[in-house]
């Protein structure tokens, strides 16, 4: 049994993967066997309707498979907004069709939401390998001004030719690689929950997007160029990763610190140049993050941690609420979400006292662990480079100053356990802000 037959045994949602040159063409026969006697639509922008749009169009005429006239999207810069969402569902209610998606993220996500809306699976043509929320749960879509994610299941059938990834515009893949990069320091950060008894490894979702992970991520150069063989492997690192949070119905196979940087930017609209940053441009400076922050608590001796200090210190979920009250003051929104997700991890302190005692112990093991399974800063940042991702915080026009703002409020954004809970637990985070946007720090603020 292959990686990909594996992973279809356990994902709730997807029933059917065709990944391969020239695989477009086989659109109605997965169409046939997952939606027998049904009659399909595709849904589309004006450049996924000539890469790939037309041969899914002639590949169900040729089959003889009935299909409604193609709704295609005409707006130059299509962003997954939730008007659009709109106008699909709309489209979709009066007619008794099966969405297929022809497109990457924008497009699969908001033809994802608007089925799930009218009760109906879906399949999604992917064009880029763009990111891993192809096959993931959920659908990132802009509402009332935030980015927010909607529960929906992911495509029940998946048809990626990389020969047409290959050929799509390089910052598609770039942010790709950037999405796929962030797997390293989630992964150690999963570590981290699992030993403090936050979170257990799933050893079946760990292996599917880690094995293989690294040699997908070992020519960088080779994907910026569009080289075959490894956008096809870039393509189906990112796909496991979808599969894998299907197995287990959570991103934490595929998310971590890094990602909660993403989701602070969500929330604040980034844009840069007048466009909105991608989800894999802004994840692969959090990886910088992530990966600045590991590396600060290798050099650290918490196999001898003085568990007292920290206990001693620790606040009262009163105290931790005027805390994260005055971090936000001014803004509403990252308030609202500070004090739930906080208060969704937070514990007293004899809990406290568990969790670093725990870690103390664990930390010789731990540490050969997480040393090993991240790759060394420079590398990442060097590797983004030759992608064509951005790998400084002005190249998503976050300044400095922006980053170290954003920095501060990491410890608040989301109720997952990772890295910067155990630097804000160990009393470490003056300490980890210095380093890192102090005088010769990463990130010098001048």
């Amino acid at each position: 049994m292959n990686k990909v037959e594996s992973a279809l045994q356990r994902t709730t949602d997807t029933k059917d993967l065709i990944i391969g040159a020239g695989v477009v063409s086989r659109t109605a026969e997965m169409f046939a066997k997952l939606f027998p006697q049904q009659t399909a639509i595709i849904i589309a922008d004006l450049n996924t309707w000539e890469v790939a749009g037309k041969a899914v169009f002639a590949s169900l005429e040729a089959a003889g498979i009935p299909q409604e006239k193609p709704f295609i999207f005409t707006d130059k810069e299509l962003y997954a907004e939730w008007q659009h969402v709109e106008k699909i569902h709309e489209h979709l209610k009066n007619l008794d069709a099966i969405a297929i998606a022809v497109g990457s993220g924008v497009m699969n996500d908001m033809t994802k939401y608007a089925s799930h809306l009218l009760g109906r699976k879906y399949m999604c043509v992917g064009t880029a390998a763009s990111m891993d929320g192809y096959t993931a749960y959920g659908a990132s879509i802009t509402k009332d001004g935030n980015k927010q994610t909607f529960d929906c299941p992911a495509p029940y059938g998946f048809v990626m030719d990389p020969v047409i990834a290959a050929d799509a515009p390089k910052e598609l893949a770039a942010s790709g690689y950037a999405d796929l990069i962030a797997k390293i320091p989630a992964a150690a950060d999963w570590l981290l929950a699992d030993v403090t008894g936050n979170e257990p490894v799933d050893k079946f979702a760990w292996d599917l997007v880690q094995d293989g992970l690294r040699e997908s991520l070992s020519a960088p150069a080779a994907v910026h160029e569009g080289d075959l063989k490894m956008t096809e492997a870039l393509a189906e690192g990112l796909l496991m990763s979808g599969f894998a949070m299907q197995a287990i119905q959570s991103s934490r196979p595929a998310s971590g610190t890094e990602h909660q940087f993403s989701h602070c930017w969500d929330m604040e609209d980034l844009c840069f140049e007048g466009k909105h940053v991608s989800h894999g441009f802004k994840v692969g400076i959090g990886t910088l993050a992530s990966t600045a922050s590991l590396e600060f608590l290798l050099e650290k001796d918490i196999a001898n941690l003085d568990v007292d200090k920290c206990v001693e210190q620790w606040k009262s979920w009163e105290e931790q609420e005027q805390e994260i009250r005055e971090v936000f003051a001014g803004m509403p929104g990252h308030l609202a979400r500070g004090l739930k997700e906080t208060y969704g991890k937070y514990t007293d302190k004899e809990g406290l006292r568990k969790q670093l005692e725990a870690l103390k112990a664990a930390w010789p093991t731990l540490k050969e662990q997480i040393r090993e399974q991240i790759i060394p800063f420079a590398e990442v940042r060097e590797n983004l480079r030759l992608v064509g991702a951005p790998y400084e915080p002005e190249h998503i026009g976050v300044t400095r100053e922006r980053m170290r703002k954003t920095f501060s409020y990491i410890p608040y954004m989301r109720s997952r356990f990772t890295n910067i809970d155990i630097v804000y637990r160990c009393g470490f985070m003056a300490e980890l802000t210095e380093r890192l946007f102090g005088k010769g720090g990463i990130w010098e603020v001048e």
